[in-house]
């Protein structure tokens, strides 16, 4: 407060007649003391930096529970006496703020700030969709809501659930709360662009001769065939079995073949490979 009085003395416009700008010097430093002698006020200031401050706050917002009596009470004078001496009219920060566009806003139509979490689901929950009861902090109170999960929601996707954000500080209504979807790693399926993929793995003779396999999907087991001389890393497509997309419309599954080649062969495995080869396979 001593710092303060010291610079109000030094940029007080009846001590700085030479300086046009010594008015708006001591308006801009009113404000500073009025937003860094309120602890919620500077905190809010830190958060949004001066811009955001401004637009987000009116000077009645700034200046409530600030005692400008005080401040003219250290130079002798009433407040209001001041403010017709400096020119400016029954509110002395009213030229200041007209500019800086928080304009006519009221403290009771401040909405509280908005709230984000991240909630993490299964990859069955995202395709299939799900309802859940969770958990959070808000103003240091735990609270607990309802939230639907529609089939089909993607990573990094935001579901806003209206008026669950912190309650407004001026007594407007409570911000929004936005739950930030992250879908937890499948121990067997990934999510490739809105397919499904799955690897399998056969022995040799089965990507020489052709099989059948069993592959797990989403929607339940799916016998595949599989032709002969499949390469390793092939690709079998299963149409309609991977993850939703827009309507109805679903992705496919994709089974990535991964031949398991055999470390050690038996003398006899080594003389049919022997005659194999004579015959050019």
């Amino acid at each position: 407060k001593k710092a303060y009085r010291k610079k109000a003395l030094e940029s007080h416009p009846d001590r700085n007649k030479d300086n046009p700008r010594a008015e708006e010097q001591f308006k801009l430093l009113n404000e500073a003391y009025a937003v860094l002698s309120n602890k919620e006020k500077r905190r809010q200031y830190d958060m949004y930096g001066n811009e955001q401050f401004h637009k987000r706050f009116s000077q009645e917002d700034i200046f409530r529970d600030f005692d400008i009596d005080e401040i003219y009470r250290s130079f002798g004078a009433r407040a209001n006496k001041r403010a017709d001496n400096f020119g400016f009219g029954g509110d002395p920060f009213a030229d200041f703020f007209g500019n800086r566009g928080g304009g006519g806003r009221t403290a009771s139509s401040m909405r509280g700030e908005d709230l984000e979490h991240l909630l993490t689901i299964t990859l069955e929950e995202a395709c299939f969709g799900t309802d859940k009861i969770i958990s959070f902090d808000n103003n240091g109170k735990p609270q607990e809501t309802n939230i639907k999960i529609p089939g089909g929601i993607t990573e990094g996707k935001k579901l806003r659930l209206a008026g669950k954000g912190q309650r407004s500080l001026y007594g407007g209504k409570p911000g929004d709360l936005y739950l930030k979807i992250h879908i937890q790693e499948h121990p067997a399926f990934k999510l490739e662009n809105g397919d499904i993929a799955v690897d399998h793995e056969i022995i040799l003779t089965e990507a020489l001769l052709g099989t059948t396999i069993e592959v797990p999907t989403l929607y339940g087991s799916k016998v595949v065939k599989v032709p002969p001389s499949t390469q390793s890393h092939s690709k079998l497509r299963l149409k309609g079995m991977g993850f939703p997309k827009s309507g109805k419309e679903k992705g496919d599954q994709i089974v990535r073949i991964v031949v398991k080649y055999p470390k050690t062969f038996s003398e006899e495995q080594l003389k049919l490979l022997h005659n194999l080869k004579s015959m050019g396979l």
